[in-house]
């Protein structure tokens, strides 16, 4: 499938650019109007999957990004898959799982769900940039809210949050807040 001149654009912008890119920014790069990059991308991602390439172009957080496929990543990700379940302790990803499902949410709910205190997990996670302060709750002390960012959406390969995994009954009941 031969790309139009705008599709090879994109794809050049795509494969120069380190982080996701929203296609308000890939118009702004390329002069192209939005419908244009959004034909664009289409193209793209139609061409990378009847030709069976390795890659993909996906969705992480607004932006868009090249990708190994994802039924190749079992594969590669030994190698390559310097991602962040590999490189954080269960105590972390326990944290952030909370604050994934549970967002905004507090140190104090946090550490009512956990159990244990959340001081060290919040820092480390912060300065991973997966989480950040996301506002204050309107209550006594106004303790500060946190939720996850675009990197925490990168870095586990999600469009949006509403991408994590569903929760059943039981498990859903252990991230609520008592």
């Amino acid at each position: 499938m031969e790309l139009t001149k705008d599709a090879a654009l994109i794809e050049a912008v795509l494969l120069l650019e380190n982080d996701p890119v929203e296609v308000r920014k890939l118009a702004g790069i390329t002069g192209l109007s939005m419908e244009a990059v959004q034909d664009g991308i289409s193209l793209l991602q139609s061409a990378l999957e009847a030709d069976g390439h390795g890659l993909e172009i996906v969705e992480i957080g607004g932006g868009y990004s090249f990708a190994p496929r994802k039924t190749l990543w079992e594969q590669l990700r030994e190698r390559y898959g310097k991602s962040a379940e590999n490189r954080l302790s269960k105590a972390a990803l326990e944290t952030l799982a909370i604050i994934a499902y549970s967002q905004p949410i507090t140190r104090a709910e946090i550490e009512s769900i956990r159990g244990v205190a959340a001081d060290g997990m919040i820092k480390l996670l912060a300065s991973r940039n997966f989480i950040r302060e996301v506002g204050k709750k309107d209550v006594p002390g106004k303790p500060v809210q946190f939720g996850t960012t675009r990197e925490f959406l990168k870095a586990f390969r999600l469009s949006t949050i509403s991408d994590l995994p569903k929760l059943d009954g039981l498990e859903k009941e252990r991230f609520e807040q008592e």
